[in-house]
């Protein structure tokens, strides 16, 4: 049986046709920079989102630098962001000459907390930047009471969390990505919306920042040769556009089949004493971007070898907390030890997920750990 941690072939073989017109009508018209398809996939994520724009960009890194450059942010200025996440949402940080400032997150939904970030926020602090990890939404409600509060920025690293819905208390209910001032979205291919290369997007509904992200991603332009402030180069590929408006029209059905997958795991999984199954938000939906056990009692790289040997694939996301990477040694502010984030670097394993898992796929590997925990 062939396993894999995502099935990328399996899923464009399902709509090869769509994929394959979509990219020969590129090579047709030979716009392969800023063609149509790049617009028309901005207003289909408008349209998808709720978000009043959507700017495209190469990739979700650009994204996130270019929504703190909009900010205006000044070399100096402090950025919390989770302890635990990927290297991306610091680095885009410490690039700018900003000062990463890295709080814990919460044990059991793996998300940055209100009571670490006012804990981290000082006269110094700009801006917040909530990573929606693994899928579902930080508690956004009382970070936005916070920023509004202390009159703080708030960037949502929504790389792995597209399609998820939040709550709030009076019954509203917004996407993840478009409740701060900018949303940050990948589309790295194993993304739950993926194309096939590189790609990103910004989430606003402020009009003039959306004037200024858009100046800054194309060298700074208002207008062609005319540059008002230092950009970049952040383009994303016609060819890609068009390939991610044709999956956008399947993202619900590839979230509904991550769901039912999950589900499956729940049920299978959950009498497994060594493991504890992923927690979820009552104000979030999951899309389930990774399943990420946690295995308890110091066995989670013993786990992982076993799998191996019964050809089940899993990843360890992450294995160190930002503070403990040398990138950011003599550059973040030094906060409170990454308690939580340490114990979840030494505890957590994803499993496969993907839209081609199948049931029978997944009984195997259910099976497997069952036979693990009763060893």
């Amino acid at each position: 049986m062939q396993i894999s941690m995502v099935d990328l072939k399996g899923q464009y073989l399902k709509i090869k046709p769509e994929i394959d017109g979509a990219i020969q009508s590129v090579v047709d018209s030979c716009a392969f920079i800023n063609g149509l398809p790049v617009g028309t996939f901005a207003a289909d994520l408008e349209s998808y989102t709720g978000a009043r724009h959507v700017i495209p960009v190469a990739n979700g890194t650009d994204a996130l630098q270019i929504a703190l450059m909009a900010l205006r942010l000044q070399p100096g200025d402090e950025v919390i962001v989770p302890s635990f996440t990927y290297i991306a949402s610091a680095e885009v940080v410490a690039l700018l000459g900003l000062v990463p400032v890295m709080v814990d997150v919460d044990y059991h939904s793996f998300n940055i907390t209100v009571a670490n970030i006012q804990k981290a926020v000082t006269s110094k602090t700009k801006a917040i930047i909530p990573v929606h990890l693994f899928g579902q939404s930080c508690p956004m409600e009382e970070i936005l009471k916070l920023a509004e509060a202390d009159g703080l920025f708030v960037v949502e690293d929504n790389a792995q969390a597209i399609g998820s819905v939040y709550t709030f208390s009076d019954g509203r209910q917004l996407q993840t990505g478009t409740m701060g001032h900018f949303g940050c979205i990948s589309f790295f291919p194993t993304k739950n919306l993926g194309c096939m290369g590189d790609g990103g997007a910004l989430l606003t509904n402020n009009d003039e920042l959306a004037f200024r992200a858009k100046m800054i991603a194309c060298h700074g332009q208002s207008k062609k040769y005319i540059h008002d402030v230092v950009g970049c180069n952040s383009r994303l590929d016609t060819i890609q556009a068009a390939i991610l408006s044709v999956k956008l029209h399947h993202l619900n059905n590839y979230i509904h089949i991550r769901q039912q997958a999950a589900k499956r795991y729940y049920k299978g999984l959950s009498e497994v004493k060594s493991i504890v199954l992923p927690y979820r938000e009552p104000f979030s939906t999951h899309v389930f971007h990774q399943f990420t056990l946690k295995v308890i009692d110091g066995k989670r790289d013993e786990l992982r070898t076993y799998l191996a040997a019964q050809g089940i694939p899993s990843m360890i996301y992450y294995p160190l907390p930002l503070q403990r990477q040398n990138a950011f040694m003599g550059i973040a502010r030094e906060g409170e030890e990454p308690t939580i984030s340490e114990l979840l670097s030494r505890q957590v394993l994803s499993l496969p997920m993907h839209t081609e898992l199948t049931e029978e796929i997944q009984a195997y590997i259910i099976n497997k750990i069952r036979k693990y925990d009763g060893r």
